[in-house]
């Protein structure tokens, strides 16, 4: 390994046996995500990066740096990843869940993927540029945040709201989710990109009936009628809809030959990117068998495609009919990023040096990521973490699940197009 990959290694071993779990809820986070940005800044200091520590509540802390472009008329790229991870259930790992250990050449450990991979990688090539003295043509700002597991409450979106002076001269970033290599025929690969993601939001339904004896049925029971609407909202299938992304998805994906109708593994990815989306999650009603409630409650998670969130709210309210009552949360706006900007081809260049018949396709992300955040301070998110993998490993599927892993061999092929991206684009 060159020392650019053996640090690379190295460090996304360390991050994992780092205990980052974001649990949501602030009774029972420890100090784990503190513990992995001073791991980072120590070893950006090492090499003589000035770092900036963010501790808005105690526990969750981000580190930030900066790398000094050659042409200070390029706005400058931020690189950045998360530093928690989602809570595990130890009984349902094969491996250590922090124990980063390595069998058959995969490296299994909660953040694998998500994204303690990127961290290491980013982290290798920071200290790399500064120790070999490349300057990158772009200023390059290294972002490491906690908190993108509960929605960058105390990470980015607080940096972003209450630090904005760190992102100065920003235009472009540069995070999950994408990167990793999808099966084209022949033995090729096309590797995805997040130019958009969805926005997100919830909604509560409220059906309202008549308390009684659960032996005498009454006609306005709220249960039947929240059951009803729930039942409508999940047979609903929203129509696609032809975005920027998904136009050039399409294009770019079947010139270099791959089939629509034959992703695999991949088909459900892209699938909810195409069309609004909306699941319901959370069921409250009663809490005694033998007492009919007077109300009943259903939670749904809702991803909307851009600039299309009244006809969304029209349409549910439709559905769910007038006997059901529909409470919005605020939502977070869906970012969609050009698909021809130079930095997609700086991307292709990248993978074309390590992957000759690699092709890079843009795609809209049906989940969201700190680039939202950052997108507050106009600056247009991409999502692509490098990895190239063998045909029948899903990487999205490793996400939040057990035995998360990654190929070693793709966390290395990660840090040499991580690099060559930095000091390209």
């Amino acid at each position: 390994m060159s020392p650019l990959e053996a640090e690379a290694l190295e460090f996304v071993r360390a991050l994992i046996r780092i205990d980052s779990v974001n649990t949501g809820e602030a009774s029972t986070i420890g100090d784990g995500e503190t513990r992995a940005a001073l791991f980072v800044q120590a070893r950006l200091e090492e090499v003589g990066y000035e770092t900036t520590l963010v501790e808005p509540v105690p526990g969750r802390a981000s580190v930030i740096a900066r790398l000094a472009g050659s042409d200070p008329d390029a706005g400058a790229l931020v690189a950045h990843a998360h530093l928690d991870v989602v809570p595990v259930e130890v009984e349902n790992w094969t491996h250590p869940p922090f124990g980063a250990e390595i069998h058959d050449g995969i490296l299994y450990g909660r953040g694998a993927v998500d994204m303690k991979d990127f961290a290491g990688m980013l982290l290798a090539t920071a200290r790399a540029f500064r120790r070999d003295g490349i300057v990158p043509r772009r200023d390059l700002i290294f972002a490491f945040f906690a908190d993108e597991e509960a929605g960058g409450v105390w990470g980015a979106r607080w940096i972003v709201r209450n630090r904005p002076e760190l992102f100065a001269g920003a235009t472009e970033a540069i995070s999950e989710v994408g990167g990793f290599s999808i099966p084209l025929p022949g033995d090729r690969r096309a590797y995805l990109v997040a130019t958009a993601e969805k926005g997100v939001t919830s909604a509560t339904l409220t059906a309202r009936g008549h308390a009684a004896h659960g032996s005498r049925p009454t006609a306005d029971n709220a249960v039947v009628r929240l059951a009803r609407a729930v039942v409508a909202i999940g047979e609903h299938r929203f129509p696609v809809v032809r975005t920027a992304t998904l136009d050039r998805f399409l294009d770019v994906y079947g010139r270099a030959g791959g089939d629509v109708d034959d992703l695999g593994f991949t088909a459900s990815l892209i699938d909810a990117g195409m069309h609004h989306t909306v699941s319901p999650t959370v069921l409250e009603a009663g809490g005694k068998t033998n007492v009919i409630p007077s109300t009943a409650c259903a939670r749904l998670d809702i991803r909307m495609l851009p600039g299309r969130d009244d006809t969304l709210r029209a349409e549910i309210e439709a559905l769910v009919g007038p006997d059901v009552e529909v409470t919005w949360a605020r939502a977070v706006p869906a970012i969609e990023a050009p698909v021809d900007a130079p930095i997609i081809g700086v991307l292709q260049d990248a993978i074309t040096a390590e992957d000759p018949d690699g092709t890079v396709v843009p795609y809209l992300l049906p989940a969201s990521t700190d680039n939202k955040h950052l997108a507050e301070l106009g600056i247009h998110g991409y999502g692509f973490v490098p990895l190239r993998v063998p045909a029948d490993f899903d990487v999205f599927g490793q996400f939040h699940a057990a035995d998360e892993g990654v190929p070693v061999e793709a966390l290395l092929f990660g840090a040499r197009v991580t690099a060559r991206i930095l000091r390209e684009a």
